[in-house]
């Protein structure tokens, strides 16, 4: 059996990478958590990194949304 590393959190345009990192911290801040970007994430509860990463799901749902009905 050969170990290969099947890492899905590739970025599919690593143009976007950057525009990605800034949408997490303004939602991190949005919720309360500051200076996000240098924090240990280890120290966060799962609820806490959870929430970061479901508004961030549900605003890119939106933009893709918007962008599919032409607004």
């Amino acid at each position: 059996m050969s170990s290969q590393n099947n890492n899905s959190n590739k970025n599919v345009i690593p143009e976007a990478k950057n525009a990605l990192n800034n949408m997490k911290t303004e939602i991190a801040n949005e919720l309360g958590l500051t200076n996000y970007e240098t924090m240990d994430k280890g120290n966060l509860t799962a609820r806490q990194n959870g929430y970061v990463g479901g508004y961030m799901t549900k605003k890119l749902v939106e933009m893709a949304e918007q962008q599919m009905a032409g607004k």
